[in-house]
């Protein structure tokens, strides 16, 4: 699938770059402190969400799933029970990793009965706009990472946090199996999310950043969420 994004250097410049993703991983289940993704891991099996085979645990997605979304520009989704995540992905466009943010919107129902097959029913947006990997790469724990959703018709914060919570994206890189902790080209990665605030819940419009406090800068994305009837 080829995409096109604008690729943002460190100065401030801007190119446009088009490339292939050829193949979509959601790694789910990244926490750094296991502990507590044991707990989470519990807390869900109680509700009906089967537990993961392995932490972290990837799952191959559609690569045409990905899309982009101008402000407002809806997301179709089937039944009102779906709702957007906010990650850090990692595309490898030949040798050089480039970084976006983009949201692992999911449909929470059928995550009771599969999580593989919730996340391959809704689409992934993604940011248009991606930074280096090695711009930031040296203080990557410093990055933050924000969502906001409209819930009843009031704009909140969902989730907000640092990414060092999560494991580094090399890492996940390696346990997948990339050789060098490299993500191979023509690979896409999200590369996991942070709890919610207030519970998961549906929400009809979704917004995420992933903010860089040293150059203060922002990766963003903004969709509206458009429900279409269950039909039996």
């Amino acid at each position: 699938m080829q995409m096109t994004f604008s690729v943002l250097d460190a100065e401030g410049g801007r190119a446009e770059r088009r490339f292939d993703v050829a193949q979509l991983i959601v790694a789910g289940w990244a926490g750094r402190d296991r502990a507590a993704v044991e707990e989470h891991i519990h807390e869900l099996a109680a509700i009906g969400v089967p537990a993961p085979s392995s932490v972290p645990v990837y799952y191959r997605v559609a690569e045409a799933l990905l899309c982009q979304c101008d402000a407002g520009q809806p997301v179709q989704v089937l039944g009102g029970d779906t709702s957007g995540e906010i990650e850090a992905v990692l595309f490898a466009d030949g040798d050089e990793l480039l970084l976006g943010v983009g949201s692992d919107h999911t449909d929470r129902k059928l995550e009771a009965y599969s999580i593989a097959f919730s996340k391959q029913i809704s689409a992934k947006p993604v940011s248009r706009e991606l930074w280096r990997l090695k711009d930031v790469e040296d203080y990557w724990d410093e990055l933050v990472l924000r969502s906001w959703a409209v819930i009843d018709g009031e704009r909140c914060l969902y989730q907000e946090g640092n990414v060092a919570s999560l494991l580094h994206p090399r890492e996940l890189f390696e346990r997948y199996g990339f050789a060098d902790r490299q993500l191979a080209p023509g690979h896409a990665m999200f590369c996991g999310t942070l709890g919610v605030q207030g519970g998961i819940r549906p929400g009809s419009h979704f917004e995420g950043e992933l903010y860089d406090p040293r150059r203060n800068r922002s990766l963003r994305l903004s969709y509206a969420v458009e429900t279409l009837p269950v039909v039996a």
